[in-house]
């Protein structure tokens, strides 16, 4: 047989794999990142893939914050649509934008290497560095409640759009200063681009840096496929905070932050939940092996039960 007909068959398809993708340059960027594990790791041709891009409801909504209209689904829906009607193999997304609870007829079937988790401020060297009542803008209720802890003066106001529409608005003064994530910046080829902030000062959102994969739950064959690209130790993290959202039951609405790092067979997992405004904030860690499924929920608990009953309402306890 020969090596053309052999990859034919690994690719289980008469035509190439169609993989879905949001239609902004990062999201392009990452998509093309998935096409290029693919084509290294299964020895395809470029043409083997093919990237299906579409325009998310979230991209279209530039005037409201996205928790008041729908949340993390506004990313996803498209996708899902194309996913479960077969138009497209398997979706790319960043998983800080993919909800905790997806259909059962999905599966997160790979997440590429994780990137760095750092948040990068523009417009200023640092947080101490901000102008008195600075304009800052953010979409993130995590960032807004992080920054108005450490200064209660700053105006945190909603900024919308892709990065390169958000430094846009930086440079017309519309805002001194914005808060984006550092991977998302390299994956635009834009990495010397403001300046890193410290995860001891603003813990990243969860599953921050990380590019997750889905694949139908019916389809083992592409499953297995996209399983021969995964991180395992990217996989094993982000499962862990996104253990933790869930048992919060957090929502767009809910600032908070949590990052699981993994030595070996352990997993250390830090995490934060805050009030809106920054005025109180509990945080905690816990260590565990990668097989305790049940640590990242037990950590969520202990927060909640050292909040405020302020507190514990944001996560309707």
């Amino acid at each position: 047989m020969s090596e053309h007909a052999k990859k034919e068959i690994l690719a289980g398809l008469d035509r190439p794999l169609r993989i879905g993708t949001r239609q902004s340059p990062l999201a392009m960027a990452q998509a093309e990142m998935t096409a290029n594990a693919l084509r290294s790791t299964h020895g395809w041709r470029s043409d083997q893939v093919e990237l299906v891009p579409m325009i998310a409801t979230g991209d279209r909504i530039q005037d409201r914050a996205l928790a008041d209209v729908g949340g993390k689904a506004l990313w996803t829906k498209e996708l899902d649509h194309a996913l479960g009607n077969g138009e497209i193999d398997c979706a790319v997304h960043s998983m800080k934008d993919v909800e905790t609870i997806r259909p059962e007829e999905f599966i997160l079937a790979a997440m590429l290497e994780r990137a760095d988790i750092h948040d990068r401020l523009v417009g200023a060297d640092s947080i101490e560095a901000l102008a008195e009542c600075a304009i800052v803008g953010t979409a993130s209720p995590r960032r807004k409640a992080q920054l108005l802890r450490q200064r209660p003066d700053l105006d945190i106001r909603l900024i919308r759009g892709n990065v390169q529409s958000r430094l846009q608005k930086i440079d017309k003064g519309e805002y001194d200063a914005t808060l984006l994530a550092a991977a998302g910046l390299k994956r635009l080829d834009m990495d010397d681009l403001g300046h890193e902030i410290s995860d001891e000062i603003m813990l990243p959102a969860p599953a921050q840096g990380a590019i997750g994969i889905e694949a139908r739950s019916s389809d083992p064959h592409v499953r297995k496929l996209m399983h021969a690209i995964s991180s395992t130790n990217t996989f094993r993290a982000v499962i862990a905070e996104r253990m933790f959202l869930k048992q919060l039951t957090a929502d767009c609405h809910s600032p908070v932050a949590a990052l699981a790092t993994i030595d070996g067979s352990t997993i250390h997992l830090r995490a934060e939940i805050l009030l809106p405004d920054g005025s109180e904030h509990v945080e905690g860690s816990s260590t565990f092996d990668t097989g305790d499924v049940s640590a990242p929920a037990i950590l969520a608990d202990k927060l909640l039960g050292q909040a405020s009953a302020e507190l514990k309402a944001i996560f309707g306890r």
